[in-house]
Order: structure tokens, then sequence, then C-alpha cells
């Protein structure tokens, strides 16, 4: 049976027969699924989102069983806005990123967000750069300078994305499309311009659509939920 030792993230477990788990993990080597058995005991109280792991794979199947597991630094305690965050970074890499694909940049990436959701780091700038290098590491991005047909993108221009080819300029204002001087902005990371972190919303909420199959994302609403004002 073949063992494999690497560092890991719990993306998402759930209960699986009488005391196991089933467990997705994030690792360099992609997203596995395992089973975790013991789960009620001190694996399963290691086995949390956010906490650096390290843990020995067993199986040559697509489903794996947790040989080893150990924590490999300090659990990123993440509460409110940050929490939820966390939980939709989760959620895209287990809708998008295909099962036992490597992928070490995303993996360092989001070892990285992580962290600086821990250390209460501004949400919106994080969470558009990781799903725009999310989509880039898969083979969806685009140029955010450059038009479809490799023109450079004019600030004061208007653009509309199209997701199979990248940005297409267009003549008049409309439901929408982006501002040249906001995709200049993205492309650079400038977030001081004005309405650039909202546009870039907007735009990596298009770029993933055609990705995500029609299905809302459950953090998505989970947030919104929250977010609702209650009433006595």
């Amino acid at each position: 049976m073949l063992a494999l030792s690497q560092p890991a993230y719990v993306l998402h477990s759930r209960a699986y027969r009488e005391s196991s788990a089933l467990v997705d993990f994030l690792t360099p080597q992609g997203r596995l699924r395992a089973v975790l058995r013991g789960a009620r005991g001190k694996a399963g109280t290691l086995a949390r989102p956010f906490v650096p792991l390290d843990v020995e794979f067993r199986g040559r199947g697509e489903l794996k069983t947790v040989g080893r597991l150990e924590a490999a630094g300090i659990p990123n305690l993440l509460s409110g806005d940050a929490l939820f965050s966390g939980i939709y970074l989760n959620e895209l890499l287990i809708r998008l990123l295909p099962a036992e694909d490597p992928h070490p940049a995303i993996f360092e990436h989001y070892a990285m967000s992580v962290l600086a959701l821990a250390q209460g780091r501004a949400l919106e700038p994080l969470l558009r750069a990781f799903e725009w290098r999310l989509l880039d590491e898969l083979g969806y991005g685009f140029a955010l300078d450059l038009d479809f047909n490799g023109q450079p993108v004019v600030a004061g221009g208007l653009y509309r994305l199209q997701t199979d080819s990248g940005l297409v300029p267009v003549g008049q204002l409309q439901p929408g499309v982006f501002q040249g001087a906001e995709l200049l902005a993205m492309a650079e990371a400038d977030w001081s311009v004005p309405g650039a972190l909202a546009a870039a919303k907007r735009l990596m909420r298009q770029a993933m659509a055609p990705h995500l199959g029609g299905r809302p994302l459950v953090s998505r609403e989970l947030f919104m939920t929250f977010k609702e004002p209650t009433h006595d």
C-alpha cells in the first residue's frame, strides 16, 4: 500500500460510518479525499479547517486512508467575517479544484491567505487575489491590461468579459461592463483607485460563474444570512 506524507489543510469533513470522517484535504499534490478513522478522538480534534497539518495518506485509489495526522504549525484562529471568508476559500477549492490534480502554487497561496485572514488583514483585496490566482492556475485566467485582440486596455474605454476569450471592448455603457481604469487598477492591485475593488468583485463573479456549474455557493448564502439584520 502506497503511503505518502505531506503538508495539508482540511477543507471539509463529514461523519462517515460509526466513528470515522470523510475528509477533503488540500495538499501540494491537489485535493485529496480520505477516510479518517477514530474521528472523535485526538485526530478528529486536529482535523479542523485552517490548521496546518502533516498527513500520511495511504492507498492508491481516489479514496485514501489517513495513516498519520499531526499538527504542523500554529492553528489559524478565524472568527467573524474572516471565518466566513475562510469557509468561502475552502468551498471554492472543493468546487473548482479537480481531485488529485497537483497545484503546489495554489497550496502555498492558500496557506498565506489563511494566515493573512488570521492576522486581520483587509478581506476584499485578499479574496480577490486568491480568486484570481485560483482561476489563473486552473487555466481560466485572462489578461487585465490587454483585450482579447491583444490591444492595450485604455483607461477611458469600456469592456465586457467574454469568459472564453477575455476582455472585449464595447462602444457604450451597458449592464455588466467595466471601465478601463478599473481593469488597469486590478492589473496593478492598486485598490486606491475608486471603484476598483467593487469592480474586481463583479469581475471575479462573472469569471467564476461558468466553472461553478450554476449552483450557488453555500458559504456566500451563509454569509448573507448572517449579515441580515434581525428584528425584535
